[in-house]
């Protein structure tokens, strides 16, 4: 066993001593190089600012989903033309200090889907009230998205947001929702224009359905109509109803919001109101609607 070792020491003693102790070193730092080598680099320098968005405000753009036309003055009074969603053209007439066309318009339609009741509404602060800056579900068209249900919605859940040119319409699910089915054939199915004054007009192909003028669930008008101002502020509503004097109902919209409410056939078309009394007084006797 010794002369296997020797044929490593070949020569005098004292330098087989020195080259044993050359290879015990070299044991040595070998495990020690090896670790130094083997230790993770040095982690790179903070990156600096990026000019990529990010991708959860992406959607925090919202302007303002309203209407806003510019009324003729006739004497006291201010006349301006309006369009329903359907299509219904009107002139619209009413006291200057009113202030109607200022407070700007937005749409509202009801929709059937395989006999199942649904609201297309305009958010008054656009987009923002449904993305609150965040990421879609999903897509189901090009301008038709899923977004989660908000908070504190009560029986309201997901939300379909429609976008046609300069307008958006959300429709809240309830109760059971809609299927993927259903939400994709509403998705290909409802269409938007806008006129060139910027009124949006609507329709729907099958299994779709527009409510019609006139048309109730639950004792409230769910046909087009056109919301004047919201928020905390006034609003008046204008629904077009055939025989309105027999069929009239208060909008939600206006009878839910805790304050005064009112409302009075303008011919077929119903003027519903909540506000302060005065405002609600000036409203209802001074708006005076001719169809088109």
């Amino acid at each position: 066993m010794a002369d296997r070792f020797d044929v490593i020491e070949v020569g005098e003693r004292g330098r087989r001593r020195w080259v044993g102790l050359v290879v015990v070193l070299a044991l040595l730092l070998i495990p020690v190089v090896s670790l130094l080598i083997s230790r993770d680099p040095e982690p790179a320098p903070p990156a600096g600012p990026t000019t990529e968005p990010i991708r959860s405000l992406t959607k925090i753009d919202s302007a303002p989903n309203v209407l806003t036309v510019r009324p003729a003055a006739k004497g006291g009074d201010e006349v301006m033309e309006v369009v329903f969603p359907h299509g219904l053209r009107a002139e619209v007439r009413y006291p200057a200090e009113l202030g109607l066309a200022a407070m700007g318009s937005r749409p509202f339609q009801g929709i059937w889907i395989d006999g199942q009741y649904r609201q297309l509404s305009a958010p008054y602060n656009g987009q923002f009230e449904v993305t609150v800056g965040g990421r879609p579900i999903r897509n189901y068209a090009p301008n038709v998205t899923l977004w989660p249900r908000r908070a504190g919605s009560g029986n309201y859940g997901q939300v379909l947001l429609f976008e046609f040119g300069r307008w958006r319409l959300a429709m809240y699910d309830r109760g059971q929702g809609l299927t993927f089915d259903q939400r994709l054939a509403l998705a290909r199915g409802l269409k938007g224009r806008e006129t060139k004054d910027g009124y949006l007009v609507l329709s729907a192909r099958a299994p779709a359905r527009l409510a019609r003028p006139g048309e109730m669930v639950q004792g409230e008008p769910m046909g087009p109509q056109l919301w004047f101002g919201g928020g905390a502020g006034e609003m008046v509503a204008l629904v077009p109803t055939p025989g309105c004097k027999k069929k009239a109902g208060m909008p939600g919209v206006i009878k839910g919001r805790g304050r005064p409410a009112d409302s009075v056939c303008k011919g077929d078309v119903l003027v519903a109101v909540t506000g302060p009394r005065p405002f609600m007084k000036e409203a209802l006797e001074g708006i005076r609607i001719t169809l088109k």
